[in-house]
């Protein structure tokens, strides 16, 4: 029997963190600056010190006037964020920084650095309201959605790390480089915050000035499955990767794994995913996080593998997760027999499926872990 649960897509009522230049586009940019009494040329010279030089602080923007640099700090460069805890794991190539906003809101990312890649796994919301029991975040609750700038900050600081980093004692993959890679599988549902996500996602991928310049590509928004938002986002045209959050093949027990379910059933859900493939022409990523004796049964597999090679073809890739251990939880990870077992089924039925590399589980830092515990 599925249980009740209860789902917060409208989160409570608090007040958003003051404007910030990342919140704003290039016309909102140039009416603030011209509200400033600036010639226009300012706009883009402060778009550029910030997605480009990666700088936020006025002051140090030598080529401003130095009478100005105070007065534009004021008006577009508001601190949001102060780190309050920074930890890491895997020799520093994996880093969890802990941030609270103006108002004590509380969330965190990731920093993940690999060979060929450096990640930053981004929150959108300072919590999450979709109630999936295995997910620490989901258990904890939605506190508010997350500002565009709240969401760049956590790609600008992740991009000055990199760049800044070395020291001794730390691992060769871990000292200095290029953040190459987003991911919105921190806190929160981005499609729950859909206008502002949408906002920080046209941002992360246009070039400098306008942006960071990172590859549509490379950027991946999951969802756990609203499928009206996945339409309306494959009707955007960015070219991001999306990740559908499953978990489940079958609606009794994805009812009760991911509660949403309640409201769209996954064939619905599967129709909103073939409708973003067809209309990108990109591959959708089903994440399933496999759990001991819960779903990761043999005919789970096939049934997942049947729906999957109906519903997308070659466009569907399963990317299985190790159950990450959260408090209070009596799930475990499936043992690895059984992972192989579920994996090889997966691929008998023509789908393409592979286990993740889990990154941070030492310190909450993986999927599902993360409670912005202060």
């Amino acid at each position: 029997m599925a249980i009740s649960l209860p789902l917060v897509f409208d989160p409570p009522r608090r007040a958003m963190p003051p404007r910030h230049l990342a919140d704003l586009d290039d016309d909102a940019r140039a009416a603030a600056v011209a509200d400033l009494g600036l010639p226009a040329f300012r706009g883009k010279q402060l778009a550029n010190h910030y997605y480009g030089r990666l700088t936020a602080d006025p002051r140090q923007m030598t080529d401003l006037p130095a009478a100005l640099r105070e007065q534009i700090a004021d008006a577009l460069f508001p601190k949001l964020l102060d780190a309050v805890r920074e930890i890491e794991c895997d020799k520093g190539e994996t880093r969890k920084m802990l941030w609270r906003a103006v108002d004590g809101s509380t969330f965190e990312s990731v920093l993940m650095r690999y060979p060929q890649r450096n990640t930053v796994c981004i929150s959108s919301q300072a919590g999450c309201g979709m109630a999936c029991p295995f997910c620490a975040t989901g258990q904890g609750g939605l506190q508010r959605n997350l500002s565009t700038a709240e969401i760049l900050e956590q790609v600008r600081a992740a991009a000055v790390e990199l760049r800044d980093r070395d020291g001794e004692g730390i691992a060769p993959a871990a000292r200095g480089g290029r953040l190459s890679n987003i991911v919105f599988m921190g806190m929160g549902e981005p499609l729950a915050n859909y206008n502002r996500v949408l906002a920080a996602v046209r941002r992360i991928t246009a070039p400098p000035p306008n942006g960071f310049g990172i590859s549509a590509r490379s950027v991946t928004v999951s969802t756990v499955g609203l499928a009206p938002a996945i339409r309306k986002l494959a009707d955007e045209h960015l070219g991001v990767t999306l990740a559908l959050s499953l978990h489940a093949p079958d609606d009794e027990l994805r009812d009760t794994l991911v509660p949403v379910n309640n409201r769209w059933k996954v064939s619905e859900v599967l129709d909103a995913a073939r409708y973003y493939a067809n209309t990108t022409g990109r591959r959708v990523s089903i994440e399933y996080a496999l759990i001991r004796d819960v779903n990761d049964q043999p005919w789970r597999a096939d049934l997942l593998g049947k729906l999957l090679h109906g519903a997308l073809g070659p466009l569907a890739h399963v990317n299985l997760i190790p159950l990450n251990p959260t408090p209070g939880s009596e799930w475990d990870a499936s043992p690895k027999p059984a992972e192989r077992e579920f994996v090889k089924r997966v691929r008998e039925r023509g789908v393409s499926c592979t286990v993740r590399d889990t990154r941070g589980r030492e310190i909450a830092a993986a999927c599902g872990q993360l409670a912005a515990e202060g």
